[in-house]
């Protein structure tokens, strides 16, 4: 059992210096997180502002590597830790897939990609990828580790936070949040629900339809009141 120290006794490292109790081993033990049990509804970035964040981010080699980045979390839909688990050898041009070999649970799976996310979103950093040793898809550009390592999910955040508050966009502009955006897309494009299961990798439908959360209430009420009037014989009429 851990022995939490008194808020009125300070806590010194071994030279003496003042640190967190926060620090102490078993400090959050039987404390309960701040959020637990809030929830938070889905707020994905439009097309505008995504592209926004791909323009800030330039063309400078750091630059290609995070729009490269984002081309494959928003059109691919992947988590963070997956994408940044890629391989070049991942990607199938001919087939617009990217294999995912292992996602969330350990689970296998392959997911489609579009031609314009392959040929103008991920072309540029492809072509400096070749310039580096083999490794991830998504590795360190600088340094004895470059090409060898992958991107952090910590340094790719705070990136991407960075671009979009150079770029204006006033929103939550995560990793998870691309994926999200990708999930509504296609809802908005027909695509049949159990196809976006599939491709989001949820084993559970239940799962895929809290991502749709993002399409808002003035769409659904557009949507039903755009339909056609219900099909009858010529014989029958409308007449109720």
């Amino acid at each position: 059992m851990s022995v939490q120290p008194s808020s009125a006794t300070p806590v010194l490292d071994a030279a003496g210096r003042r640190r967190s109790p926060a620090t102490i081993l078993g400090y959050h033990a039987d404390r309960a997180p701040k959020n637990k049990g809030l929830t938070y509804p889905a707020d994905p970035p439009t097309v505008d502002e995504i592209v926004a964040v791909m323009r800030q981010a330039g063309d400078s080699r750091h630059g290609l590597r995070a729009r490269g980045l984002i081309v494959v979390l928003w059109r691919a839909a992947l988590r963070i830790q997956e994408a940044l688990a890629l391989t070049e050898s991942d990607l199938d041009p001919r087939r617009s897939s990217v294999l995912v070999r292992e996602g969330k649970g350990g689970h296998r799976r392959e997911v489609g990609i579009d031609s314009w996310a392959l040929n103008t979103g991920l072309r540029p950093w492809l072509e400096v990828r070749q310039t580096l040793p083999v490794g991830p898809l998504l590795c360190v550009i600088d340094g004895p580790t470059a090409g060898v390592r992958p991107w952090s999910s910590a340094a790719v955040r705070a990136e991407f936070r960075h671009f979009a508050a150079d770029a204006g966009v006033r929103r939550c502009f995560a990793p998870h949040q691309l994926r999200h955006a990708h999930a509504v897309e296609l809802a908005r494009e027909g695509v049949p629900l159990p196809i976006l299961q599939r491709q989001l990798g949820h084993r559970n439908m239940a799962t895929t339809s809290l991502y749709l959360s993002g399409i808002g209430v003035e769409e659904v009420i557009a949507t039903v009141a755009s339909r056609p009037a219900p099909m009858m014989s010529a014989s029958a009429g409308l007449e109720l």
